[in-house]
């Protein structure tokens, strides 16, 4: 009887105990599915199709930009290397027009030279002799000058053969010939002042035809120089100079005279300078099989020295079409593509050709209409 009754007693226990779980567990069950549900993220974007949709709960609707894609006139820019070149119609190289003796030195490197000035002197037999050549033809001029006059004085009077006029008048003609071709001579020896003020000195002054720089000097005082095919030195007037470029053949069609070209120099990184081109060679370099493009730069402050490295880029001729950021470009594969906004918040992503990039643009050449909407920023967010 005694333990029928703690049977009981146990029983009771049991189901007390067990209608206490269920009430807790009924209590927390709603509880548990809650916190699950709150714990569930809302999804960023979702398929409808080929379509991609942004909800509006999506934290892409924060990052995503989109930028409307419209026909425009586009200049292709292309780069070309290129050099510094002195003008040549502004510089000269000095040769001696005779062999000789340099004796002195006017001008050395670096120093600036005015048109006329006197550069060095060579002492030479040449002009000597030239010199000398001259002063006779002058005087057998002079001599037959005075025989001519006489002859026609006693020609008028009926004193004289007329046979010995015309030799007289023939006398004189080639003595004015042969005092010509002498001083003709001394002339192109650079010693007409000498000849004309009776000097007979056999030094030749070398003179510079323009002003400028000796940027070149190869002779020393005392040296002889003889070979009459070398320069001395080189005057240049660096005051304007040719930044020149070297063109393919595929290129000729985009370079014409005229154009405007942005010169960079390698000896100033971040730096540009604004020119023109101001001719396109005629001729093809049948070594390099390129085609020298000159543009004319100014150069008052002497920034640009000769041999310098540069690159020039060029514009093309302005053509119709569409430009959009090369941050609308996703790759995928070996295709781009871009998302096109259909409708607000949902996106197509479209295959479109790429043409040249211009500065942080790229043309895009198929693919696409004008007055597309497209995604410009973070675009790769929605490639999955």
């Amino acid at each position: 009887m005694k333990n029928r009754t703690l049977t009981t007693r146990n029983l009771v226990v049991l189901l007390g105990a067990t209608a206490l779980i269920v009430v807790a567990v009924r209590g927390v069950l709603p509880l548990m599915a809650s916190e699950v549900k709150s714990n569930v993220a809302s999804p960023i974007l979702m398929h409808e199709g080929e379509t991609i949709v942004i909800p509006a709960e999506s934290a892409l609707r924060e990052t995503l930009k989109t930028a409307v894609i419209e026909q425009s006139d586009i200049a292709v820019p292309f780069s070309l290397p290129a050099s510094v070149e002195a003008d040549p119609a502004r510089l000269a190289r000095i040769l001696p027009p005779t062999t000789g003796r340099i004796v002195t030195l006017q001008k050395r490197l670096g120093d600036d030279v005015k048109a006329g000035d006197v550069l060095f002197e060579v002492e030479s037999s040449d002009l000597a002799q030239a010199i000398s050549d001259d002063r006779k033809a002058q005087a057998a001029l002079a001599l037959t000058r005075r025989s001519l006059e006489r002859q026609r004085s006693l020609d008028q009077a009926n004193i004289s053969a007329r046979r010995d006029l015309e030799q007289a008048q023939s006398d004189f003609e080639q003595a004015d010939s042969e005092a010509a071709r002498s001083r003709a001579r001394v002339a192109a020896l650079g010693g007409a002042r000498a000849a004309g003020n009776g000097s007979n000195s056999a030094r030749l002054a070398v003179r510079s035809p323009v002003s400028g720089q000796v940027i070149e000097l190869n002779a020393a005082v005392g040296s002889f120089w003889n070979d009459a095919t070398a320069s001395v030195m080189t005057v240049a007037d660096l005051s304007s100079v040719y930044v020149t470029a070297s063109a393919q053949e595929k290129d000729l069609a985009r370079v014409r005279a005229g154009q405007d070209a942005e010169v960079a120099l390698d000896a100033y990184p971040g730096q540009t300078l604004q020119a023109k081109v101001r001719s396109v060679a005629p001729v093809l370099d049948p070594d390099t099989r390129t085609v020298k493009v000159r543009i004319l730069a100014a150069n008052k402050d002497e920034r640009l020295k000769p041999g310098m490295f540069a690159q020039v880029t060029l514009r093309d001729r302005a053509h119709a079409g569409m430009l959009m950021p090369m941050s609308a470009v996703v790759q995928t594969g070996f295709a781009n593509r871009v998302f096109v906004e259909v409708a607000p918040w949902k996106f197509e992503a479209r295959k479109v050709s790429l043409g040249a990039q211009v500065g942080s643009d790229v043309e895009v050449i198929g693919g696409l209409t004008s007055g597309a909407r497209v995604v410009v920023k973070d675009g790769v967010l929605l490639n999955d």
